[in-house]
């Protein structure tokens, strides 16, 4: 008699790295219930959508692929398309109703027995779709009361119960890592206790909730054995770590641990608040081996006022003051942010100070948005709005400035000793003009986080291959991304640092 197939889910995940995290969950969990994961869509049983719900276009993109994921059912084997993560969470049943292509639209309460729930799916059942909730609710406002009624709510990334009979060189969590690349994401915490006027995450993804340290250090050292030279910790607000732990230095006493791991190479934090970086914080990113030099500044904008507005704090003078800390010890750290530019009641003179700003503050990546409306927030019932088309011309203006800084702080680098970490071995670019010393690779230098910073690309001999840290001199620049060549016959790691 003839085994029943397994029943095969094709995952599509957009957005952010939490939520890529929040995919390896997934699929973890999938697995562990039978339920195998294909690369096709339309050889799948089911495709699953990991929706993002931040912003205007997010949202558009995530319906965009589930529209899209209806296709598998129309010309392939797929019998469902299910619609997971932010956006789901974020709307629900009121997504549910509005998009028919979704047979089922499941929240996070829904990720602890996903594999029930997909094979009851696939067999026919369309359960009904999620009701959107205050998340913040779920846990108590004092931080430090959360870690205790956290085992009650369902958090994606926090699972902390582990698979059975998982053999001892698999995660220690419920994980499975996608992808095969030598950077992977790691997440800190979720949910954030701030009160942005313009932003609902808080609203769908809830209280601040840090992961404790031995968890993260040890799917750090599961990453390591998996070939991850570099890992990337991840979360709304990572210079908030450790507030639920009853220790705001968690952050300063999380980054050696992970140094310790053999095998890995480069710790990049991601997210943090101009606000809440301490100077003790700026020294052990800089001092830590392995840590990379690498500052994820989350300023929004510069003009008092707009920051007022936003419920944010600063201004110029203090976020250059910070900038000067940091270089003063880390003189070539990475420094990246995002600006919305035509908040309501944001005048010509604002935007102006956050140009100037941005002249000053030599970032090496700058996203700029525009702003939209975003349900539930309070940022919407603010006067003064500019109507789109200002806000359209406002952004343009602004990033084609932010475009030309962060060209010229590449070109900046011009003979700049860095390490590239491998992540391709060739690429389509043939106009560079570049010595034949081997092979063009694509890499990143440790001031380039993943996908948005630019990338490094490589003249390096045959001998360099994915994973490999590679020290290399700059010598050009396509835009904002950098030309090295390597200034060794072979690779060999080294502090990013250095």
């Amino acid at each position: 008699m003839t085994a029943p197939a397994q029943t095969s889910v094709h995952l599509v995940t957009l957005g952010c790295a939490r939520n890529d995290v929040d995919s390896a969950e997934l699929v973890a969990r999938l697995e562990a219930g039978g339920i195998r994961l294909v690369d096709d869509p339309k050889a799948a049983d089911a495709v699953m959508v990991n929706t993002c719900g931040f912003i205007e276009q997010a949202k558009k993109d995530s319906i965009d692929q589930i529209i899209e994921a209806a296709d598998a059912k129309e010309h392939g084997n797929a019998k469902a398309v299910v619609a997971v993560g932010c956006m789901a969470e974020r709307y629900g049943n009121e997504l549910a109703d509005n998009l028919t292509e979704a047979d089922a639209v499941l929240g996070f309460d829904a990720y602890p027995d996903i594999a029930a729930r997909l094979q009851a799916i696939v067999d026919g059942d369309r359960p009904a779709s999620h009701t959107p909730r205050d998340r913040r609710l779920l846990l108590p406002i004092s931080p430090a009361a959360r870690p205790a009624a956290a085992a009650g709510t369902a958090t994606p990334g926090h699972a902390d119960d582990v698979l059975t009979g998982r053999p001892a060189s698999g995660p220690p969590l419920l994980r499975r890592r996608m992808g095969t690349g030598p950077m992977s994401p790691l997440k800190l915490a979720s949910g954030c206790d701030r009160r942005c006027s313009f932003c609902a995450i808080p609203s769908f993804r809830g209280s601040y909730l840090s992961r404790p340290i031995d968890d993260i250090v040890a799917e750090a050292e599961w990453m390591a054995t998996d070939g991850v030279r570099e890992v990337f910790l991840v979360s709304e607000n990572s210079s908030s770590y450790g507030k639920d732990l009853g220790d705001l230095r968690s952050l300063e006493k999380l980054l050696p641990k992970l140094s310790q791991i053999d095998g890995l190479d480069w710790i990049r934090v991601s997210y943090l608040q101009p606000a809440e970086v301490r100077p003790g914080l700026v020294e052990v990113m800089v001092d830590t081996p392995k840590v990379v030099p690498y500052f994820d500044l989350s300023f929004q904008h510069a003009a008092p006022g707009v920051l007022r507005r936003m419920r944010r704090f600063g201004d110029p003078e203090r976020f250059l003051g910070l900038l000067e800390q940091i270089r003063a010890i880390a003189p070539t750290a990475g420094i990246r942010s995002n600006v919305i530019v035509g908040f309501p009641g944001e005048t010509e003179d604002d935007v102006d100070v956050l140009c100037d700003f941005l002249a000053a503050a030599r970032l090496d990546a700058i996203g700029v948005f525009g702003y939209s409306d975003e349900e539930g927030t309070e940022a919407v019932g603010l006067p003064d709005h500019l109507d789109d088309d200002e806000v359209t011309a406002r952004a343009d203006h602004v990033r084609d400035l932010a475009d030309a800084l962060v060209d010229q702080r590449a070109e900046e680098r011009i003979g700049e000793r860095v390490q590239v970490l491998v992540e391709s071995l060739d690429t389509d670019d043939t106009d560079l003009d570049l010595p034949d010393a081997g092979r063009l690779v694509v890499g990143r230098a440790a001031h380039q986080g993943p996908e948005v910073d630019g990338t490094t690309l490589l003249d390096a001999p045959e001998t360099v291959t994915v994973g490999d840290l590679v020290p290399a001199v700059v010598t050009g620049t396509d835009g904002v991304d950098l030309i090295a060549t390597a200034d060794t016959p072979a690779p060999a790691p080294a502090d990013p640092r250095s």
